[in-house]
């Protein structure tokens, strides 16, 4: 009997610690609760903080209106719409761009110190300050290319500050993907590019889109990037679609508000134009994930 039960604890070393690693389990999962629960705690407080003064005074005259720079009731109109103007330019640019590198160095890209020194640099450049695209926009499109502060110019330097994130974010997506699902598509006939875009991206689409997100929602509220390269004033036009006039968003116009404005109401446009800002980072967030939601879903019926 002696022997049976040295066996048993010699195969179970942590039978005998059963009340201390219970105990132990118990009072972690109670940190992480708490811990859990205050951090959103935290962030729905933020959330109301931000919205409960602004949100109630918004308009329609506010949505649509043009900013003033004297006189008070003045509007985002021209700042909301470059917002989304610059939002559609730089992701058209990064997305394609992004995903195309990050599958490469998932499928394509050789295993060497090359490689690896190229990985190193995209994931450096995911954490560089968005201050330094700016100063490098302000190089390439108002030294080199004499463009002045655009649209263009802020659309492509905010391309510049997503593309890593979207490299590095389809690469690891596609590498999470188990071998065995390219394998069964190569078994089945398919070739390299119908494996990438029939059942690789399919599969890795929740991640990306999951990125996209995330480097939409970073872009939206970006001001750093486009004072320096789209400038803090607008044409004076609310429906400017011109790629070379001036392109203040609506955290530009939040910051020059909170800074410099001169207008009677400077404090209620602030609030107004934060509580703004947030709901539609948050709607930016939702509608990406809709096709989260759907593709869960057309994967679960297959």
């Amino acid at each position: 009997m002696s022997n049976v039960n040295t066996a048993v604890n010699t195969t179970n070393p942590f039978r005998g610690k059963k009340g201390i690693n219970s105990f132990n389990n118990r009072l972690f999962t109670i940190l992480v609760w708490t811990v859990g629960i205050a951090i959103v705690l935290f962030i729905l407080g933020l959330l109301f903080l931000i919205l409960k003064d602004g949100l109630p005074k918004l308009s329609w005259d506010f949505l649509f209106g043009l900013p003033s720079e004297i006189e008070e009731g003045g509007g985002i109109g021209p700042a909301l719409l470059n917002s989304f103007y610059i939002l559609f330019l730089s992701l058209v640019i990064a997305i394609p761009l992004g995903m195309a590198a990050g599958i490469y160095l998932a499928e394509f890209a050789p295993d060497n110190k090359l490689i690896s020194f190229v990985r190193i640099c995209v994931e450096g450049l995911a954490s560089v300050p968005s201050i330094i695209f700016g100063l490098f926009g302000i190089a390439l499109f108002v030294e080199m290319f004499q463009l002045g502060l655009t649209i263009l110019g802020g659309a492509v330097s905010l391309a510049f500050l997503n593309l890593p994130v979207l490299t590095r974010v389809t690469e690891e997506s596609i590498r999470a993907l188990p071998k065995e699902l390219k394998n069964a598509s190569f078994a089945l006939g398919a070739t390299h590019l119908q494996t990438i875009v029939r059942v690789l991206i399919p599969a890795a689409m929740n991640g990306i889109i999951t990125g996209i997100c995330l480097v939409a929602g970073r872009a939206f509220g970006e001001s750093a990037v486009i004072i320096l390269t789209a400038g803090v004033t607008t044409s004076g036009e609310m429906w400017d679609f011109s790629l070379f006039s001036p392109g203040e968003t609506l955290a530009v116009h939040l910051w020059y508000v909170q800074s410099e404005a001169i207008v009677p109401d400077a404090q209620d446009i602030a609030q107004k134009s934060a509580a703004v800002l947030v709901f539609f980072v948050l709607l930016i967030n939702l509608v990406f994930r809709i096709p989260l939601w759907m593709n869960s879903q057309k994967m679960t019926r297959s």
